[in-house]
């Protein structure tokens, strides 16, 4: 049935320690404005923002509901705030997280207590012994009038505009503008000019990035541990000489969570992988080990439902309002393709939990299902990896080991290496059977 659908349709960097928060110098570059320090004061009707910056930045400021928040977007900045920075709040905003949300663009945003307005926004030059500041002011409003203003801009006040309206900096010369999140994302195209690259592609997805930390277990956010991991990864995968590895991200940026299916798509991937680090809320007892997901309507267990949903909350942590698109499951070869890529998904899960659990710890169910966004391409067998728990000691030990990590990567790309042998056998020497690719029914 699977082969007449198809003919139907045609170097590691090593975890960052450091403040919460702070961009890995792999992404901080020379000439980046400085944000040193952060403050907010006020009450639960009034509520101020202050950064403090080494030179002035144009931005964009705009609220998002569902939860309420307000979103502040910047030039790409390095911030160096004090450890701790955001994780409490004042007044009418609960917490602030902020970091790289794409290359050239920083992002800060605030959970808010309830409804507000933007009741001023600016940016002041160094004056009276004082940096440069971003002040962002914050007024109590009822929901009606917070919902006429979702979405409108707020931007730092012109000193002057030049022809096309765009506001100028410092000495009259226009800031760069500040770019919109992401709705695609570019991937390099092999080299041209020889034979086509025929080797499967393998995509590993280093959860979160950029101002979406993911778990805390510590100094290390997990965006900083799993990227050091992928990239682990992928150096073992390409030293092999069998693949082609392309990663969703290979520095501190916030991907969307379409944006990575999309990427395992547009590239025809054999395999996606999906790398994160879980935790358990404080109080709710221990856990340890790596665990494997695979997709399913149904979460397997209430810690995976929790977990699916603590993931899939990964674009409104980045401040981005994305919808998904309803797949059409009256497409009979959608569906058709959609359960062959669960089958596949489910038999790599399986083999690779075989090689991981020789190498590594695993935990006591080491295999789950729930309806985690990102592995929903119909069209890619995917799996998302929790290596570990930040929460427990042990793992977290091991997950800052470069030892580990090394063992790690070792067992799984034996997995990948087996999984792709064995179809690319089936396909008599070919690219590797992949499912039929998905389409929507007229």
């Amino acid at each position: 049935m699977a082969l007449c659908v198809t003919q139907m349709l045609c170097a590691p960097v090593h975890a960052q320690n450091g403040p919460i928060g702070q961009v890995p110098p792999a992404v901080v570059g020379p000439g980046f404005p400085i944000a040193s320090d952060a403050r907010l004061a006020g009450d639960s009707r009034q509520t101020r923002f202050v950064l403090d910056l080494d030179k002035t930045v144009p931005f964009r400021a705009f609220l998002l509901s569902e939860p309420y928040r307000v979103v502040v977007d910047l030039p790409q900045v390095s911030f160096h705030l004090p450890t701790g920075a955001g994780t409490s709040g004042r007044g009418l905003v609960k917490a602030f997280r902020y970091g790289l949300v794409m290359p050239g663009g920083s992002r800060i945003v605030f959970d808010l207590t309830g409804p507000a307005r933007i009741a001023n926004s600016t940016v002041l030059d160094a004056a009276n012994g004082q940096p440069p500041r971003l002040v962002l002011e914050l007024e109590e409003i009822d929901e009606a009038t917070f919902a006429r203003s979702v979405g409108i801009d707020n931007r730092a006040p012109s000193r002057s505009a030049d022809s096309t309206g765009q506001v100028a900096g410092p000495g009259g010369v226009a800031p760069p503008a500040v770019r919109p999140p992401p709705t695609t994302v570019a991937i390099a195209a092999p080299p041209s000019g020889g034979p086509p690259d025929t080797r499967p592609v393998i995509v590993i997805d280093p959860g979160h990035g950029g101002v979406d930390y993911g778990t805390q277990g510590g100094e290390v956010p997990e965006k900083n541990l799993v990227l050091a991991f992928g990239q682990a990864l992928r150096d073992r995968l390409e030293r092999s000489g069998k693949f082609r590895v392309v990663m969703t991200r290979d520095d501190d940026t916030f991907i969307p969570l379409g944006d990575r299916v999309r990427i395992a798509q547009k590239q025809s991937a054999a395999l996606f992988v999906s790398i994160h680090a879980d935790a358990l809320p404080r109080g709710e007892g221990d856990a340890q080990g790596a665990t494997i997901y695979t997709l399913a309507d149904k979460a397997s267990d209430v810690e995976a439902e929790r977990l699916a949903e603590a993931e899939n909350r990964a674009d409104q942590i980045g401040g981005v309002n994305l919808t998904e698109e309803p797949a059409d499951v009256a497409d009979i070869l959608f569906d058709l393709a959609r359960r062959e890529t669960r089958t596949f998904s489910n038999r790599f899960a399986r083999l690779l939990m075989n090689d991981m659990k020789s190498a590594v710890h695993m935990h006591k169910r080491p295999l789950k299902s729930a309806g985690f966004r990102v592995l929903k391409a119909p069209d890619v067998p995917s799996v998302l990896v929790e290596l570990g728990y930040v929460s427990n000691k042990g793992d977290m030990g091991n997950l800052v080991s470069d030892s580990w990590r090394s063992r790690t990567a070792d067992a799984m790309a034996r997995a990948i290496d087996a999984f792709l042998a064995k179809r690319v056998a089936n396909a008599g020497g070919e690219r590797p059977e992949k499912p039929a690719p998905a389409r929507a029914k007229p």
